[in-house]
Protein backbone atom coordinates (compact mmCIF):
# COMPACT_ATOMS: atom_id res chain seq x y z
CA UNK A 1 0.00 0.00 0.00
CA UNK A 2 1.02 3.83 -0.76
CA UNK A 3 2.07 5.75 1.99
CA UNK A 4 0.66 9.42 1.89
CA UNK A 5 2.59 11.90 3.44
CA UNK A 6 0.87 13.53 6.36
CA UNK A 7 1.28 17.18 6.79
CA UNK A 8 1.38 17.01 10.42
CA UNK A 9 4.55 15.51 10.10
CA UNK A 10 5.84 17.88 7.13
CA UNK A 11 6.48 14.58 5.08
CA UNK A 12 7.81 15.61 1.54
CA UNK A 13 9.57 12.35 -0.16
CA UNK A 14 13.07 12.65 -2.27
CA UNK A 15 12.20 11.14 -5.22
CA UNK A 16 14.57 12.21 -8.04
CA UNK A 17 17.01 9.15 -8.22
CA UNK A 18 19.86 11.88 -9.44
CA UNK A 19 19.36 14.70 -6.93
CA UNK A 20 19.87 11.47 -4.33
CA UNK A 21 22.91 10.10 -5.40
CA UNK A 22 24.57 13.66 -5.49
CA UNK A 23 23.46 13.96 -1.83
CA UNK A 24 24.48 10.49 -0.83
CA UNK A 25 28.09 11.81 -2.73
CA UNK A 26 28.09 14.65 -0.67
CA UNK A 27 27.97 12.63 2.61
CA UNK A 28 30.70 10.09 1.66
CA UNK A 29 29.41 7.45 4.13
CA UNK A 30 31.87 4.82 4.27
CA UNK A 31 31.71 1.45 5.57
CA UNK A 32 31.52 1.19 9.60
CA UNK A 33 30.52 4.81 9.69
CA UNK A 34 27.90 5.56 12.83
CA UNK A 35 25.59 7.15 11.17
CA UNK A 36 22.09 7.83 12.40
CA UNK A 37 19.32 9.03 9.56
CA UNK A 38 16.64 11.33 10.80
CA UNK A 39 12.94 11.09 9.03
CA UNK A 40 14.12 8.36 7.02
CA UNK A 41 10.88 8.03 5.33
CA UNK A 42 10.25 6.03 2.63
CA UNK A 43 14.10 5.03 2.53
CA UNK A 44 14.92 7.13 -0.44
CA UNK A 45 18.34 7.85 1.17
CA UNK A 46 18.30 5.27 3.67
CA UNK A 47 18.57 2.49 0.95
CA UNK A 48 21.46 3.74 -0.83
CA UNK A 49 23.34 4.83 2.62
CA UNK A 50 23.07 1.38 3.86
CA UNK A 51 24.09 -0.07 1.02
CA UNK A 52 27.76 1.87 1.78
CA UNK A 53 27.87 1.51 5.67
CA UNK A 54 26.35 -1.54 6.07
CA UNK A 55 24.65 -1.30 9.09
CA UNK A 56 22.57 2.62 9.90
CA UNK A 57 20.32 3.55 13.00
CA UNK A 58 16.98 5.42 11.79
CA UNK A 59 14.46 7.63 14.07
CA UNK A 60 11.33 7.77 12.90
CA UNK A 61 7.84 9.47 14.61
CA UNK A 62 5.69 7.84 12.01
CA UNK A 63 4.68 4.16 13.10
CA UNK A 64 3.54 2.74 10.14
CA UNK A 65 6.79 3.95 8.60
CA UNK A 66 8.80 2.97 11.32
CA UNK A 67 7.08 -0.44 11.53
CA UNK A 68 8.32 -0.63 7.26
CA UNK A 69 11.47 0.30 8.12
CA UNK A 70 12.24 -2.73 11.21
CA UNK A 71 11.84 -5.06 8.50
CA UNK A 72 14.98 -3.87 6.79
CA UNK A 73 17.73 -6.34 8.51
CA UNK A 74 20.40 -3.53 8.48
CA UNK A 75 18.69 -1.05 9.83
CA UNK A 76 18.28 -0.09 13.94
CA UNK A 77 14.84 2.02 14.19
CA UNK A 78 13.84 4.17 17.08
CA UNK A 79 10.31 5.24 16.82
CA UNK A 80 10.65 8.38 18.47
CA UNK A 81 10.41 12.28 18.28
CA UNK A 82 13.69 13.65 17.36
CA UNK A 83 13.44 16.29 19.68
CA UNK A 84 13.46 13.38 22.70
CA UNK A 85 16.22 11.64 21.43
CA UNK A 86 19.48 11.81 23.73
CA UNK A 87 22.32 11.59 20.44
CA UNK A 88 25.42 11.14 23.29
CA UNK A 89 22.65 7.72 24.75
CA UNK A 90 23.37 6.69 21.12
CA UNK A 91 26.23 7.03 20.45
CA UNK A 92 26.98 4.68 23.40
CA UNK A 93 24.58 2.14 22.88
CA UNK A 94 26.33 1.77 18.80
CA UNK A 95 30.08 1.64 20.46
CA UNK A 96 30.98 4.97 19.13
CA UNK A 97 33.06 8.63 20.18
CA UNK A 98 31.01 10.51 17.85
CA UNK A 99 27.93 10.20 14.84
CA UNK A 100 27.43 10.89 11.64
CA UNK A 101 23.81 12.20 11.49
CA UNK A 102 21.95 13.32 8.43
CA UNK A 103 18.13 13.88 7.30
CA UNK A 104 15.24 15.21 5.24
CA UNK A 105 14.26 17.45 8.59
CA UNK A 106 10.73 18.37 8.94
CA UNK A 107 10.58 22.50 7.69
CA UNK A 108 7.98 22.56 10.14
CA UNK A 109 10.85 21.90 13.16
CA UNK A 110 13.76 22.21 11.53
CA UNK A 111 15.26 24.97 13.84
CA UNK A 112 13.96 23.37 16.93
CA UNK A 113 15.73 20.05 15.84
CA UNK A 114 19.10 21.82 14.92
CA UNK A 115 19.45 23.33 18.48
CA UNK A 116 18.21 20.03 20.17
CA UNK A 117 20.89 18.88 18.32
CA UNK A 118 23.61 21.77 19.20
CA UNK A 119 22.60 20.40 23.10
CA UNK A 120 24.54 16.91 21.57
CA UNK A 121 27.15 18.03 19.63
CA UNK A 122 30.17 16.73 21.43
CA UNK A 123 28.48 13.55 20.39
CA UNK A 124 28.30 14.73 16.84
CA UNK A 125 31.40 14.12 13.91
CA UNK A 126 29.49 15.75 11.30
CA UNK A 127 25.60 16.64 10.41
CA UNK A 128 24.39 16.97 6.54
CA UNK A 129 20.78 18.20 6.34
CA UNK A 130 17.76 18.84 3.78
CA UNK A 131 16.29 22.16 4.69
CA UNK A 132 14.56 24.94 3.34
CA UNK A 133 17.18 26.77 1.20
CA UNK A 134 15.77 29.82 3.05
CA UNK A 135 16.83 28.33 6.69
CA UNK A 136 20.42 27.42 5.11
CA UNK A 137 20.58 30.93 3.89
CA UNK A 138 20.19 32.19 6.95
CA UNK A 139 22.37 29.52 8.90
CA UNK A 140 25.30 30.16 6.69
CA UNK A 141 24.90 33.99 6.20
CA UNK A 142 27.79 36.96 6.91
CA UNK A 143 27.20 39.70 9.08
CA UNK A 144 25.54 42.68 7.81
CA UNK A 145 23.20 40.99 5.13
CA UNK A 146 19.54 40.37 5.42
CA UNK A 147 19.74 36.82 6.16
CA UNK A 148 22.53 37.21 8.98
CA UNK A 149 20.30 36.73 12.74
CA UNK A 150 19.85 34.97 15.25
CA UNK A 151 20.09 31.55 13.61
CA UNK A 152 23.76 32.40 12.46
CA UNK A 153 24.79 33.87 15.51
CA UNK A 154 24.02 30.78 17.55
CA UNK A 155 24.85 27.71 14.80
CA UNK A 156 28.14 29.43 13.26
CA UNK A 157 29.93 30.18 16.94
CA UNK A 158 30.20 26.08 17.24
CA UNK A 159 29.89 24.81 13.29
CA UNK A 160 31.62 25.64 10.51
CA UNK A 161 28.88 25.31 7.72
CA UNK A 162 28.16 25.93 4.13
CA UNK A 163 25.67 24.86 1.57
CA UNK A 164 26.79 22.23 -0.69
CA UNK A 165 23.44 21.27 -3.12
CA UNK A 166 20.46 22.51 -4.25
CA UNK A 167 17.11 20.71 -4.35
CA UNK A 168 14.20 21.88 -6.20
CA UNK A 169 10.46 21.19 -5.12
CA UNK A 170 10.20 18.91 -8.06
CA UNK A 171 12.58 16.52 -6.40
CA UNK A 172 9.74 15.74 -4.05
CA UNK A 173 6.43 14.19 -3.68
CA UNK A 174 4.58 15.92 -2.93
CA UNK A 175 6.51 18.81 -3.91
CA UNK A 176 7.02 21.83 -1.08
CA UNK A 177 5.88 25.01 -1.83
CA UNK A 178 9.71 26.35 -1.09
CA UNK A 179 13.00 25.33 -2.64
CA UNK A 180 15.37 22.78 -0.82
CA UNK A 181 18.85 22.93 -0.10
CA UNK A 182 21.65 20.59 1.65
CA UNK A 183 23.97 22.12 4.40
CA UNK A 184 27.06 20.62 5.99
CA UNK A 185 27.99 20.81 9.47
CA UNK A 186 31.24 20.06 10.78
CA UNK A 187 31.33 20.75 14.87
CA UNK A 188 35.14 22.86 15.41
CA UNK A 189 37.37 20.99 16.64
CA UNK A 190 37.65 23.78 19.43
CA UNK A 191 35.24 25.75 20.01
CA UNK A 192 35.07 29.10 22.49
CA UNK A 193 34.31 28.18 25.89
CA UNK A 194 31.35 30.14 26.78
CA UNK A 195 27.82 29.93 28.85
CA UNK A 196 25.72 28.82 25.98
CA UNK A 197 22.49 29.66 28.23
CA UNK A 198 23.99 33.11 28.50
CA UNK A 199 25.34 33.52 25.22
CA UNK A 200 21.81 32.46 23.68
CA UNK A 201 20.35 34.97 26.20
CA UNK A 202 22.71 37.75 24.53
CA UNK A 203 22.07 36.87 21.35
CA UNK A 204 18.44 36.79 21.16
CA UNK A 205 17.87 40.15 23.09
CA UNK A 206 20.45 41.94 20.54
CA UNK A 207 17.98 40.60 17.87
CA UNK A 208 14.61 40.83 19.28
CA UNK A 209 14.31 44.76 17.40
CA UNK A 210 17.09 44.28 14.27
CA UNK A 211 15.83 47.94 13.09
CA UNK A 212 17.06 49.37 16.45
CA UNK A 213 20.84 50.12 17.41
CA UNK A 214 21.85 47.78 20.17
CA UNK A 215 22.20 50.68 22.87
CA UNK A 216 18.18 50.19 22.91
CA UNK A 217 17.65 46.54 23.75
CA UNK A 218 21.18 45.37 23.99
CA UNK A 219 22.37 48.13 25.71
CA UNK A 220 19.84 47.66 28.97
CA UNK A 221 20.45 44.08 29.60
CA UNK A 222 24.46 44.99 29.89
CA UNK A 223 23.72 47.91 32.05
CA UNK A 224 21.62 45.10 33.83
CA UNK A 225 24.49 43.35 33.99
CA UNK A 226 26.75 45.67 35.54
CA UNK A 227 28.75 45.70 32.43
CA UNK A 228 30.87 48.80 31.88
CA UNK A 229 33.06 47.57 29.04
CA UNK A 230 33.46 49.58 25.80
CA UNK A 231 31.83 47.39 23.31
CA UNK A 232 30.25 49.50 20.17
CA UNK A 233 26.64 49.77 20.55
CA UNK A 234 25.92 52.40 17.91
CA UNK A 235 25.34 49.56 15.79
CA UNK A 236 22.38 47.35 14.49
CA UNK A 237 22.73 43.32 15.52
CA UNK A 238 23.17 42.28 11.97
CA UNK A 239 26.43 44.59 11.72
CA UNK A 240 27.96 42.43 14.96
CA UNK A 241 30.42 39.01 13.79
CA UNK A 242 30.03 35.90 15.73
CA UNK A 243 33.46 36.56 17.57
CA UNK A 244 32.14 39.60 19.09
CA UNK A 245 29.07 37.95 19.99
CA UNK A 246 31.42 35.22 21.63
CA UNK A 247 33.62 37.85 23.36
CA UNK A 248 31.25 40.00 24.93
CA UNK A 249 29.43 36.79 26.60
CA UNK A 250 33.15 35.48 27.72
CA UNK A 251 33.52 38.90 29.26
CA UNK A 252 29.93 39.23 31.06
CA UNK A 253 29.60 35.41 32.37
CA UNK A 254 33.33 36.26 34.42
Amino acid sequence: MKHVARRRFGQHFLTDPVIIGAIVDAIAPAAGDAMVEIGPGLAALTQPLVERLGQLTVIELDRDLAARLRGHGQLSVIESDVLKVDFGAVARQLGAQKLRVVGNLPYNISTPILFHLLDHVAAVQDQHFMLQKEVIDRMVARPSTADYGRLSVMLQWRYAMENVLFVPPESFDPPPRVDSAIVRMQPLAEPPQIDVKRFGELVQVAFSQRRKILRNTLGRWLDEQGYSGDFELQRRAEEVPVSEYVALAQITQA
